[in-house]
């Protein structure tokens, strides 16, 4: 029996950017139910990216999601006994969610100072191309271009 298609969900467009992937980047950051927390977070890193690079922060923010969003990704298929990793090309909804969570992660992963800043410092860095979640994001791409060879097993 075959899984159901995914539904689309309709996100409300958060209230200081008016933009929906704010509201989902917020969603992600958010521990516990804690979603004024993480909205507090959010807000604070925007304002440090807006101090820091004195440029839009909602376009830097865009445009570290878009460079950090892979366009490949291998999954596991078992045949005939093994198990081949095949490279597959990423849904976009699953592109924003790969790259926010792994722009969090990278985050949550250094010490020593706020979140908030830690979060702007990844954000400017990937809007650059550089840092921790782009290293992944191209490690991820090293790995399906490495086992091109599976790609026929694709279905």
């Amino acid at each position: 029996m075959r899984r159901k298609h995914r539904q689309e969900k309709k996100y409300e467009p958060d209230l200081v950017y008016q933009s929906p992937l704010a509201t989902r980047f917020i969603n992600y950051l958010m521990r516990d139910g804690k979603k004024s927390v993480a909205q507090r977070v959010f807000y604070k890193t925007m304002e440090s990216i807006k101090k820091q690079t004195k440029q839009d922060s909602l376009g830097i923010f865009d445009l570290a999601i878009k460079n950090v969003s892979p366009e490949l990704e291998v999954k596991s298929r078992r045949i005939g006994g093994a198990n081949y990793q095949v490279p597959q090309v990423v849904p976009e909804y699953r592109k924003t969610t790969l790259a926010c969570r792994w722009i969090i992660n990278m985050a949550r992963g250094k010490k020593g100072k706020a979140m908030a800043e830690r979060l702007a410092e990844e954000l400017i860095l990937a809007s650059k191309n550089e840092g921790a979640a782009i290293k992944k994001k191209i490690d991820i791409h090293r790995m399906a271009e490495a086992n091109r060879a599976f790609a026929r097993f694709r279905f």
